[in-house]
């Protein structure tokens, strides 16, 4: 094989193979190209989306870690930190979903880990095509399945999620997971590799053939027809020496025995010494015969390139080595000493005492190519923004039992049920609620945690679809009672070479900065998923946002959807503008229609009404957003899960999706101080009816409870079964 074909068959252009001979001022070696073929992947390098991030706002004065390490940290004040991290697993969950979705947690939870802190909550933003394929049942029960028996047998709960199915995600799922971990100030840990001298120590598993390519050929390429066949390149994980080697790490933390430490994802053994190395300004000696293996005869490239789960690299001082080991010998882990920090920038790698590579450990991220790709706005938005997208006016009851037997509205305890959300006992408020509630024991701090994506709304205008996406999410953590504090992203998207993507992409950018100004919310960290596309076909443009808020004291008992009882007032908060049906789930399910432009987002209602759920919660039993299907199935979603019906004024906007809105069940003792509260800063409250009886009446339209609750109840079990 040529050396022009060995780059490129590694995913590299013949420029990017070309500047590495400039740096290297010669040919690089087989173990060299596979370095730089990983680290100059789109996946590791963010090639395309690096010169667009830095828009992002990313500090404030509670911002202890922004973007570049492996988890952003905040302060949560009285000495406690949270570490939040968000990925994607997309190329590989299509491969092999049981696999691809369980390794994907794997590697989320080592990414908090590495900030000395202990993950306690797991959440997931899953999409699939149409459940009438089998295919797509296919991949959304193994997805599922692996991020359910990941987690569960790792000892980390999964809290909540959300879910969305769509014919472009057909040929490529999305498989977005976001782990929080906490930690005390004084266990914060980094990843430099300081101090010549000291030891670069292999922590965890042997390395295989699995996961090789991962980076380079899964998540930095295109799929065509057959490649479901690329399983090789799909990591295994073992959920059981992660959870040795999470305890391993949190005491290694705790006694004060390493320097710094890097988790062994995307690129593997390369990118871990290459990045602590440089990020210490050093470099580093490592010697690959001490790699414990398990598979014989792998090349040096395989090594370097190897993605094999439950590993970590730590910095180790010498004097040291020995409290290390003797900590990973209790947790039966494994601790190799592969290499040694060094003054001068070179990392050094040997195999049987021969030199196979030599290079400057900065080039491999710093020297990384930065694309500006073209941009170009596709002219049939003119045509789409142009369509009226109200629908015709149907019945609402016959509306309203289409809408929630729809999977992606219907009831989703078939995915949270598989998993176990009752660890650590934080859970204030559980799977199935617009966001999670986690108390932070021995304090009155909890923790509100909320994930939440629109692809069809970013489809028919990025800049605004974004923009409502970060608003969404911050107003489904305030609705627990927490007040938003920082975001991570998943940015998922397709061909970037496409100008018409990077357009997307560019505008999901700037409508994401722009509510994260107006909400004051700092980019702490996040993922770029790029050609996520099968047969040419892009998926719609899907960023995905986590949202972390902090509530002190934290509402106790906070509001749940399970907490409304008969003759409470209903009152719907927020704007009362027109109806806004533009890539809404009445347009989507009833209509079948996928047109208009959708309303942007409004600074001043949106601040108000998350500023309204914060207060509210701590005087209201229910508090819920209003999203998919609008205010019909907020409510009927709210009596369903408290058993009580509900009758609504007529005339009302009963599926309309527009932003900053929120339903809030009122007990008439409440009402005082409720009004007190909302007149106080200014935002109003339209009372709309009251929970009563056993049907779900809509002005003129009635559906019984009982009815509407089978509806829900069997949107995925009458498929999946």
């Amino acid at each position: 094989m040529s050396e022009i074909s060995k780059h490129r068959a590694l995913g590299m252009t013949d420029e990017e193979y070309e500047a590495v001979i400039e740096i290297l001022e010669r040919e690089p070696t087989d173990a060299e190209l596979a370095m730089y073929s990983v680290m100059w992947s789109e996946h590791c390098s963010y090639k395309s989306s690096r010169t667009h991030l830095k828009r992002f706002p990313s500090d404030a004065p509670w911002v202890v870690v922004g973007p570049g390490e492996n988890a952003g940290v905040v302060d949560l004040g009285d000495g406690w930190l949270a570490a939040i991290r968000i990925e994607s697993h997309n190329h590989p969950s299509f491969v092999e979903p049981y696999q691809g979705a369980a390794t994907g947690v794997g590697g989320i939870l080592r990414d908090i880990l590495t900030m000395g802190a202990r993950p306690i909550a797991v959440m997931d933003a899953l999409r699939f095509g149409p459940l009438d394929d089998p295919r797509n049942r296919y991949l959304f029960d193994g997805v599922v399945k692996g991020v359910a028996g990941y987690g569960n047998a790792v000892g980390v709960p999964t809290v909540g999620g959300e879910l969305e199915f769509d014919d472009c995600y057909s040929g490529n799922p999305l498989v977005n997971v976001l782990c929080l971990g906490l930690l005390k100030k004084e266990q914060l840990v980094l990843s430099a590799a300081t101090g010549a001298g000291n030891l670069a120590v292999l922590l965890g598993n042997s390395t295989g053939r699995d996961g090789i390519g991962g980076a380079s050929i899964l998540a930095s390429a295109s799929f065509e027809e057959g490649d479901e066949g690329k399983r090789p390149s799909v990591q295994v994980g073992d959920p059981f020496e992660e959870k040795k080697l999470i305890e391993a790490c949190l005491e290694l933390f705790e006694k004060d025995l390493v320097v710094g430490i890097q988790d062994l994802g995307a690129a593997g053994i390369a990118c871990a010494t290459s990045e602590t190395a440089a990020a210490g300004g050093m470099g580093m000696d490592v010697d690959l015969n001490s790699v414990p293996r398990r598979e014989p005869g792998m090349t040096p490239g395989e090594v370097l390139m190897s993605e094999s789960q439950e590993r970590m690299l730590a910095i180790v001082t010498p004097e040291r080595l020995q409290a290390v080991r003797d900590v990973t010998n209790r947790w039966d882990v494994v601790a190799s000493v592969i290499g040694t920090v060094r003054p001068g920038g070179a990392l050094c790698v040997r195999e049987d005492g021969e030199l196979v590579a030599e290079i400057p450990a900065a080039s491999l991220s710093e020297d990384a190519p930065i694309y500006w790709r073209p941009q170009e706005r596709p002219e049939s938005l003119d045509d789409i923004w142009a369509v009226d997208p109200t629908p015709p006016s149907g019945d609402p009851a016959g509306d309203l039992l289409h809408l929630l037997a729809d999977p992606a509205i219907g009831d989703p305890s078939w995915v949270y049920g598989q998993y176990d959300h009752m660890l650590f006992l934080r859970s204030a408020v559980r799977p199935g609620h617009d966001g999670s509630l986690l108390r932070i024991a021995g304090t009155q701090k909890a923790l509100g945690l909320s994930v939440d994506g629109d692809g069809r709304l970013c489809a028919l205008d990025p800049r605004r679809g974004a923009a409502r996406l970060i608003w969404e999410s911050a107003l489904n953590v305030a609705v627990t009672g927490a007040r938003p504090i920082a975001v991570v992203d998943n940015l998922n998207f397709g061909n970037p070479e496409k100008p018409a993507v990077m357009w997307q992409f560019s505008e999901t950018i700037d409508g994401m900065t722009s509510a994260c100004h107006d909400l004051g919310l700092p980019v702490i960290g996040g993922n770029v998923s790029f050609y996520n596309e099968t047969d040419g076909t892009d998926i719609h443009p899907t960023p995905i946002a986590g949202v972390l808020g902090l509530a002190e004291p934290y509402p106790d008992p906070p509001p749940r959807l399970d907490r409304a009882e008969d003759g409470m007032d209903i009152w719907l908060v927020g704007p009362s503008g027109e109806p806004d049906f533009a890539a809404s789930a009445y347009q989507r399910i009833i209509h079948q229609r996928h047109d208009g432009r959708p309303q942007a987002a409004n600074a001043a209602s949106g601040l108000l009404t998350v500023e309204a759920a914060v207060l509210l919660a701590s005087i209201c039993p229910v508090v819920h957003d209003l999203s998919k299907g609008g205010l019909a199935v907020a409510v009927t979603e709210i009596s369903i899960a408290s058993g009580v019906g509900a009758m609504l004024d007529p005339g009302l906007d009963w599926f309309g999706e527009g932003p900053h809105r929120i339903v809030v069940a009122v007990p008439r003792s409440a009402r005082r101080e409720a009004t007190t509260a909302l007149a106080a800063i200014g935002a109003h409250h339209h009372p709309i009816g009251r929970f009563t009886g056993d049907e779900i009446v809509l002005g003129v339209s009635t559906v019984s409870l009982t009815e509407a609750t089978t509806a829900w109840r069997n949107a995925i079990p009458s498929v999946m079964t």
